[in-house]
């Protein structure tokens, strides 16, 4: 074999870069290709603008909320925008573009939010989830609301991949201890089971002194019975909605301030402390 010179020297060092920068960007790519695969059937719709970086607008005039995930909040009037939330926009709408404007849905089994938008999973023209896509670059938190789970272990799985690798959201811990609860709205919170109580109004697991989760009597179904086996004086971490009951006086004498209702068994993890 031929001595390369310098000057091929160079020119072979400058083609590898680039291949290996192709690889590897091909390997960042793949993770968030594999998850949540593309149905065979599916809605062609046009887009008509990216809202944020969950909710798309319609041609058709439709608000589509995409099911799985919880993109950080746009700034609106006068507030300021939630980290990451400029980024999650600004990336959903280069997704949109890259599909040629035209998005597939795959509508939920609840098939409208209570706002009346469209709840739907999106994939692009390639195939690729827009839910998953987001969140395996730590763009949104992923959610479950029941009924609509059918691809909550792909997005777990794509959730996952952002965390273990820093990315987005997920640079700093996102989480807040119970007892350092200061504002409703949608949070992640750490801490140990107290207890654990059951009546009509469904299943209220208490969180350091501090905060309530509830599972809704109408959803005990989605639990199975071993959920809850040896979960007292367990470290867990909760997602949702915080909801605070001290406001309008609906808080009664020995409840916790702090309300979270659990919507689907994922969004509870016991952890190693």
């Amino acid at each position: 074999m031929r001595e390369a010179g310098p000057m091929g020297l160079a020119l072979l060092l400058k083609k590898a870069s680039l291949a290996g920068a192709f690889f590897m960007g091909a390997i960042w790519q793949l993770p968030a290709l594999a998850f949540c695969a593309a149905p065979v059937d599916a809605q062609v719709v046009s887009v008509r603008q990216v809202v944020d970086g969950d909710t798309l607008r319609l041609n058709d005039g439709r608000s589509v909320r995409l099911i799985g995930i919880n993109a950080p909040e746009i700034g609106r009037k006068g507030r300021t925008s939630e980290a990451f939330a400029e980024a999650a926009r600004q990336r959903l709408q280069a997704l949109v573009k890259a599909s040629g404007g035209e998005v597939s849905l795959v509508p939920g089994v609840e098939p409208r939010d209570k706002y009346g938008r469209t709840l739907a999973h999106v994939y692009g023209r390639s195939g690729d989830n827009f839910e998953a896509q987001l969140l395996s670059e730590g763009l949104g938190y992923r959610v479950a609301v029941a009924p609509n789970v059918a691809l909550t272990v792909c997005q777990e799985q794509a959730e996952r991949a952002a965390r273990q690798a820093g990315k987005g959201l997920w640079r700093q811990s996102p989480l807040t201890p119970a007892s350092e609860l200061r504002q409703s709205g949608f949070a992640l919170i750490s801490g140990k089971v107290m207890d654990i109580e059951r009546n009509r109004g469904g299943i209220w697991i208490e969180i350091d002194d501090a905060l309530v989760l509830q599972v809704p009597a109408r959803l005990q179904r989605n639990f199975p019975s071993s959920f809850f086996a040896e979960l007292k004086g367990r470290s867990i971490e909760a997602r949702g909605w915080v909801l605070d009951r001290s406001r309008k006086g609906g808080l009664k004498p020995g409840q916790q301030r702090w309300l979270l209702p659990l919507t689907d068994p994922s969004m509870l993890e016991r952890v190693e402390r």
